[in-house]
């Protein structure tokens, strides 16, 4: 049983179905280029980039939450997810701030520090390639190179890194530009939701054994 986000990328990733379908309907689904239908292509491209972000966020604060709820105490918080709110209370000038971890005030901090992240991590993951999806989920959640869950068959996890980072940057030459260097085909938008799709497999794993491990309650 998957996560509540990849449950919703999963719901969202019917958008892109239906727009291949479309593509099919207006061009035909026989070997040769379609005149007219570029379009759809980079519509599409955009889409899958725009639904693995959302996964990234949605997955975020739905492990958090989990930790929130769950963990007995703040020892069953990621050791680096408590590095980091160790740190940013240490930098801040309210000499008393620490004493908001105290008895069970650490739960409404951490979301509070969600809340207060959210928009500036959000502005950080818009270019969702691999160095900033782990920088986001290290800051957090506290989970430090989730990317080096990204490998399967025939996928080393320097070339599924290496793809996605190519797609992101195609969503970000259409974005940006309106077109890319070369034509935007068909085959770039199915070939960019099956390798996002599986990294979604293996984040929403890498995420569910993280949790499971630091407060003992798996998030699915």
């Amino acid at each position: 049983m998957p996560s509540k986000a990849q449950d919703r990328f999963a719901d969202n990733s019917e958008d892109i179905k239906r727009l291949l379908d479309i593509h099919g309907d207006v061009g035909g689904d026989e070997r040769g280029r379609r005149w007219g239908l570029e379009v759809l292509n980079k519509s599409g491209v955009v889409l899958v980039c725009a639904f693995w972000e959302a996964f990234c966020e949605d997955l975020a604060f739905e492990a958090l939450e989990h930790l929130v709820s769950n963990a007995k105490n703040y020892k069953g918080l990621p050791k680096r997810l408590q590095q980091q709110v160790a740190t940013e209370l240490k930098d801040d000038r309210d000499q008393l701030a620490v004493w908001r971890l105290a008895d069970e005030g650490w739960r409404a901090h951490l979301r509070t520090r969600m809340e207060k992240l959210q928009d500036q991590l959000n502005r950080e993951l818009n270019t969702p390639k691999s160095a900033p999806v782990d920088d986001f989920f290290e800051r957090s959640v506290g989970i430090s190179g989730i990317s080096n869950s990204w490998k399967w068959p025939r996928m080393s996890n320097e070339r599924a890194k290496a793809r996605l980072d190519e797609f992101v940057t195609l969503r970000g030459d259409i974005a940006h530009r309106g077109k890319a260097s070369e034509a935007t085909k068909k085959k770039a938008v199915t070939d960019f939701l099956s390798h996002v799709t599986q990294l979604v497999t293996k984040t929403d794993d890498c995420v569910n054994a993280s949790v499971d491990t630091a407060c003992g309650v798996r998030l699915w």
